[in-house]
């Protein structure tokens, strides 16, 4: 500790932040009460030496931590201690990710700065990879203080973080403001180009502008906030827009293009950062809320890295805001799909639950291979080495640029303290209806220039394991798209920036042919089914086992190719179905079944059709085994074109294309 007066060569990298008024539910990720004791390991025995799961060598704990007193939060940055009352800030927003810091930056020591008035006690906690809390240092305060702990990065290089709790003693004790610093010889920071992309939800977009317009500090380093709207309901049309505008001192700006999907509206924001001068761009979805905080937060990270770095911020679950989504992301290589970095971490961990000290594995660095675009800092200097996003519409976008920025040596960071709350993945079901052609095509386009397996590894076969799959279960909309992904494939690299804005139409059109993509409100809407008719007396069906499952997939659709559905299977079905039990080893036992979406705002009726399964199966069995002939010319091909298609050249061609703003 030291108790000397902060010097002007320490700036702020970390700032103490409280929720807003507004967002009572998010306190657990700010602040806790209760005393440090979380998880305990035991060090000692020889568990504490094998690589176990925490909670298999778990001693002790401590589910006693309580929600703090919302009113006690005064301000942003300044709360209430009550008299005898203790309160912890070693939770989500203001820990400090010490581990992230040590190895990603060249800061080698912090100082916390803590401001109170009252009396009591201020203690420095740190946690080791294991979770493990140390006790550090402490100070007792009374009347208006400053306390200084000047502290080492040097045994964080597996994880750990730093955090202080505060505790009152006979009064109680104010919180001012609390800070981390780092010594800095910049002169100034990096400027930014904060980019959101919309398609139809300007309450969003506007909702996120008004509330960086009450947080005007955040926006001291943003050259521009930019708003890509590819919808039909602008923004620039929606109540309030010209007031926020006003409020954000003309660094607002729209941009109105045909839609070009997620990769089109996020590479013109790639675009126009370079343009512009800004250092990096920060990419956003739409459907978010943001914590305004986040933004300095990785801009002051990405301004310390060694070497240009992609920053990304986590994603919390918007309808239940203590829930976050994953910790960081990797791919695997195998089987080019998305997975976790490490076996203990979860998925959906509520911190109103289990907060941060009481959790082992939030405590060790995750090493990602990408950040998801909900929000992503990326460097303009990685932007012009290689290039913007490839014109995939939507899906991959992201993940295939992590991979290829990886390859040129530039590393993705997911920086825990760095968030938006954003409409769950939970209730979406994209892999079925007109986003399998998107998931299908680019899935592939990914694995054929990135992976480093002859053929692609593993995903072929699920590819086609995935066809089946949709077949036996009566989804032909989904599957019709997954084989038109497959026939666009082989058309080259050079298509996907001329189909940018007409695929999705495209898809849409054959909707009319398909009753599995018809979509009513209500189930009422369809005729009731009829009493006995659901497969085996209505007996819930379970999943095959793996060694049961070819005989199961070859029983299955030989009994859907010889057996047509019944005389009243189009008039009545046989059953409904909620979306939780839409599994392909269930339904594939209907001959016609209607089924609820993953929304609960619709419900579609499913109906066998055995000459559409033999064709569609043919189909897809004579793409897949085409694909794995021309397998490695078409690898070479797509890797050759990556620099040419996603190059600002070839992006500001199609950017010209589809603008519809008036010249």
């Amino acid at each position: 500790m030291s108790a000397h007066e902060v010097t002007t060569n320490w700036a702020t990298i970390q700032r103490v932040i409280l929720p807003s008024q507004d967002q009572p539910d998010t306190v657990s990720l700010y602040v806790d009460a209760g005393t440090a004791s979380g998880i305990r390991l035991r060090e000692n025995d020889e568990l504490a030496r094998t690589p176990k799961l925490p909670e298999q060598k778990l001693q002790m704990f401590s589910s006693g931590s309580r929600e703090a007193h919302f009113e006690d939060l005064l301000s942003r940055h300044s709360m209430r201690v009550r008299s005898g009352e203790q309160i912890s800030f070693g939770t989500y927003f203001n820990a400090f990710p010490a581990s992230y810091w040590r190895r990603w930056t060249d800061v080698r020591d912090v100082r916390l700065v803590v401001r109170t008035s009252g009396t009591g006690t201020v203690t420095v906690y740190k946690s080791n990879a294991r979770g493990s809390v140390q006790r550090v240092d402490g100070q007792h305060v009374d009347g208006t203080a400053t306390s200084v702990f000047d502290l080492t990065l040097k045994p964080f290089g597996d994880g750990g973080w730093y955090w202080f709790d505060l505790a009152a003693s006979t009064g109680e004790l104010l919180l001012e403001n609390g800070e981390w610093q780092a010594g800095s010889s910049r002169a100034s920071k990096g400027q930014v180009t904060l980019q959101i992309t919309t398609m139809n939800k300007p309450d969003f977009c506007l909702n996120n502008a008004r509330i960086l317009a009450e947080n005007p500090t955040v926006l001291e380093n943003v050259k521009e906030i930019l708003i890509v709207d590819q919808g039909t309901h602008k923004v620039e049309a929606e109540d309030g827009y010209a007031a926020i505008k006003d409020s954000l001192g003309g660094k607002l700006r729209v941009i109105n293009q045909a839609n070009l999907g997620g990769s089109g509206g996020f590479a013109r924001g790639m675009y126009e950062s370079v343009e512009n001068g800004s250092d990096y761009v920060l990419l956003l979805d739409d459907d978010i809320v943001v914590e305004p905080e986040s933004i300095v937060r990785l801009l002051t990270f990405a301004d310390h890295c060694r070497k240009p770095t992609i920053v990304g911020g986590h994603m919390f679950d918007l309808y239940n805001r203590s829930v976050l989504h994953t910790f960081g992301e990797v791919v695997d290589p195998f089987r080019i799909v998305p997975a976790l970095p490490h076996a203990d971490m979860e998925t959906r961990h509520d911190f109103s639950i289990s907060n941060l000290r009481q959790t082992a594995w939030l405590h060790r660095r995750v090493d990602v291979d990408y950040n998801g675009w909900w929000m992503c800092l990326i460097p303009t200097e990685v932007i012009r080495e290689i290039g913007l996003s490839l014109p995939l519409f939507i899906k991959w976008d992201d993940a295939e640029y992590g991979l290829r920025a990886r390859e040129a040596g530039f590393a993705t960071v997911s920086l825990p303290g760095a968030a938006v709350w954003h409409v769950s993945w939970i209730d979406k079901d994209d892999l079925v209806g007109w986003q399998a052609y998107f998931h299908e095509r680019n899935r592939l386009i990914t694995t054929l220039i990135h992976s480093p397996y002859p053929k692609g590894g593993r995903v072929l076969r699920e590819s086609v394991q995935a066809d089946v799959k949709h077949l036996v279960s009566m989804q032909y909309f989904t599957e019709h798209g997954r084989i038109e992904a497959l026939k666009d494939l082989f058309k080259g690299p050079q298509e996907l920036h001329r189909v940018l804005g007409t695929k999705l139409p495209e898809i849409n059109a054959l909707k009319a042919y398909y009753p599995d993509a018809q979509l009513k409100d209500d189930v009422n809407d369809f005729p009731a089914p009829k009493l006995g008719r659901g497969p085996m007396g209505g007996t819930v069906v379970g999943m095959p086992s793996k060694k049961q499952l070819i005989p199961w997939g070859i029983k299955t659709v030989a009994r859907q190719l010889i057996k047509a559905s019944g005389p009243e299977s189009g008039e009545r079905p046989q059953g409904y179905l909620a979306h939780r039990d839409n599994r392909w080893f269930r339904v594939a036992h209907y001959d016609s079944v209607v089924v609820s979406n993953a929304e609960g705002t619709g419900a579609s009726w499913y109906q066998r059709d055995p000459k559409k399964l033999k064709s569609m199966l043919t189909e897809a069995t004579r793409l897949h085994l085409q694909l794995f002939r021309e397998w490695d010319k078409l690898a070479r091909q797509y890797r050759d074109a990556v620099a040419e298609i996603s190059s600002l050249e070839s992006w500001k061609k199609t950017f010209e294309a589809n603008s519809e703003d008036k010249s």
